[in-house]
């Protein structure tokens, strides 16, 4: 084959794989179903990994209905993505949810407390704003009430909260559920249109960063 031919060929390749890499692994079309992250932001997932962010709210109704689907794809998903959430806080009254996590994620429970905290507010339809709430809910799932105020009110936790506000901004998160994903690509229901298809096109965003990571590598 001739050089010029060679040539084409190869762009024609590159074009190829780059309109099969727009789909997830059922070839359901992601193209224009996601937004982009500017400027992109480093990733805080383990070398090596794709880093998948649940930016969400526990007080969002549309967050809890997408949990289950975010649960099946935690169990699922591909052994080199790193899944993490990062509450969202759009107003005053997210903030305690906010900070019910991060003294969840450093007490080193969230697998205990995450589904349960969702449950509390959507099923039970509890408020919720009184520390001694979220010490009761924690108490019932093993954490003892010294843990819990030690914790609730920690500076640790103070600076996990500011860190949240700068990365839902940095993200461009305007609304929950939003999916990031390594902190180039924003999925978020309105362009995707259903919760089943939040996580397929996040599954089609992963498979186009394995696809570039292998071609840069």
């Amino acid at each position: 084959m001739r050089r010029r031919e060679f040539t084409a060929f190869i762009a024609a390749s590159a074009l190829t794989g780059a309109a099969l890499a727009q789909s997830d692994d059922d070839g359901f079309p992601i193209e224009g179903r996601y937004h982009e992250v500017t400027p992109p932001q480093i990733p805080e997932s383990p070398e090596g990994t794709i880093e998948v962010v649940d930016a969400f709210g526990y007080r969002c109704p549309h967050c809890y209905r997408l949990l289950p689907l975010l649960e099946q794809y935690k169990q699922e998903k591909p052994a080199d993505v790193h899944l993490r959430h990062l509450p969202v806080i759009f107003r005053q009254s997210w903030e305690a949810p906010a900070r019910a996590f991060y003294t969840a994620q450093l007490l080193d429970v969230v697998d205990r407390v995450h589904r349960p905290i969702y449950e509390a507010l959507h099923v039970a339809g509890k408020p919720m704003n009184l520390d001694s709430d979220w010490r009761e809910l924690f108490a019932a799932h093993g954490v003892t009430a010294n843990k819990f105020d030690q914790t609730f009110q920690s500076f640790a936790v103070e600076s996990l909260l500011r860190k949240s506000v700068v990365m839902q901004g940095r993200y461009g998160v305007t609304g929950t559920p939003s999916i990031i994903v390594n902190g180039k690509y924003r999925v978020a229901a309105g362009l995707a249109g259903s919760y089943e298809n939040i996580i397929r096109i996040t599954r089609g965003l992963v498979k186009m960063e394995r696809a570039a990571q292998m071609s840069s590598g």
